[in-house]
């Protein structure tokens, strides 16, 4: 789904290639950030779409690469 995402955003085609997953992967991940909210006080601010598209943007730039039209 993440690879979906980023596809749709970047607006790419590249063809997304499913490889078995290692014996021990979880099959779902939901990071849990609440030591990060207890002890830092800090908690994403951006959704997760947006920040694609600004990590998208920001390696564009970076790597001098030809502007991507970034989807809203």
């Amino acid at each position: 789904e993440l690879a979906e995402l980023v596809q749709e955003v970047a607006g790419a085609s590249s063809e997304i290639i499913f490889k078995p997953l290692p014996i021990n992967d979880p099959m779902q991940r939901k990071p849990d950030i609440s030591r990060a909210k207890e002890l830092l006080g800090w908690e994403p601010e951006v959704a997760l779409k947006e920040g694609i598209a600004k990590t998208i943007a920001h390696f564009t730039h970076a790597l001098n690469l030809p502007a991507v039209k970034i989807a809203a």
